[in-house]
């Protein structure tokens, strides 16, 4: 049972690294330097802060699952995300498009990232 908790970890680290990678590709003032190792690692922080988010504030960081304030939040994630993660480059606009961009992703490709 506990292989399978992790495998399902690594496959959800794994769809948001490239949920990233094609929000970075996609929005200008966002850019990931580094390969794939760079966008698992933000992927991870991206993952931790949501996590942070919706134990401490009690606010689903998700674009669209949250409204406004859940757009904002992911916005807000993305930026904190630069200061953590080396090769992480992304503008405050830039923030604000790939939470769009990141929103527009999830809902194509429907499931639960994180939590």
């Amino acid at each position: 049972m506990r292989r399978k908790g992790i495998f399902s970890l690594i496959i959800k680290i794994i769809l948001s690294a490239v949920i990233l990678g094609v929000a970075a590709f996609f929005t200008p003032g966002f850019s990931i330097t580094g390969g794939f190792g760079t966008l698992v690692i933000a992927a991870v922080v991206v993952g931790l802060l949501s996590y942070a988010a919706v134990e401490f504030i009690g606010v689903k960081a998700s674009p669209f699952g949250a409204g406004a304030s859940g757009f904002l939040l992911t916005a807000v994630i993305l930026y904190l995300t630069r200061y953590i993660v080396s090769g992480f480059s992304i503008s405050f606009l830039g923030a604000i498009l790939g939470a769009l961009a990141i929103g527009v992703v999830d809902f194509i490709i429907p499931g639960r990232r994180f939590k």
